[in-house]
């Protein structure tokens, strides 16, 4: 079976949000507990930029998924996205995750961005570490920053990768 990672496309939409269900799941990938944000394609599509959409699939598979959403509509941030990726539950711990994000950092500084960040639930180990082996660092700390629709308090560890291609250096 081959494997690649392409631009995600509206016909996608069924298995990408499959996986962000299974994220939802693990009550370790975001605050959504039962429904998401966006209930369609285009919801989604309004909300992520345009060119940072990817997929990695084995076949017509899609094993995994990731994304940028633009942090501000203010012009001085055009070039500081957040990061989303998520990874089908068969396809944690086989480098898939490492694959998608390098080819989402590239793709993102294509588009000109020049920081990438994340905000990542401290019990989310194989998330932080997948970050940081990429070259993210931890910057911040946000204590009970969010609360879940069951009532807890959760915190976030703030992560970014500066690029050392585009912007100021």
């Amino acid at each position: 079976m081959s494997f690649f990672i392409e631009q995600m496309k509206p016909e996608d939409w069924e298995q990408v949000l499959e996986i962000y269900y299974h994220g939802m799941e693990t009550q370790n990938a975001t605050f959504e507990m039962n429904e998401p944000d966006w209930k369609s394609w285009d919801d989604w599509d309004r909300d992520h930029l345009p060119q940072c959409r990817l997929v990695f699939r084995e076949g017509e598979k899609i094993l995994g998924w990731a994304s940028l959403l633009p942090i501000s509509a203010r012009e001085a941030y055009q070039g500081v996205a957040e990061v989303s990726i998520y990874l089908h539950k068969d396809a944690m711990g086989k480098g898939i995750g490492t694959k998608l994000l390098q080819a989402l950092i590239e793709a993102s500084e294509e588009a000109g961005m020049w920081t990438l960040q994340s905000e990542i639930f401290p019990e989310n180990t194989g998330s932080l570490k997948l970050h940081e082996k990429m070259g993210f660092r931890k910057v911040g700390f946000r204590e009970k920053i969010g609360q879940m629709e069951d009532g807890r308090w959760r915190d976030v560890v703030l992560v970014e990768r500066r690029s050392q291609r585009v912007g100021c250096k």
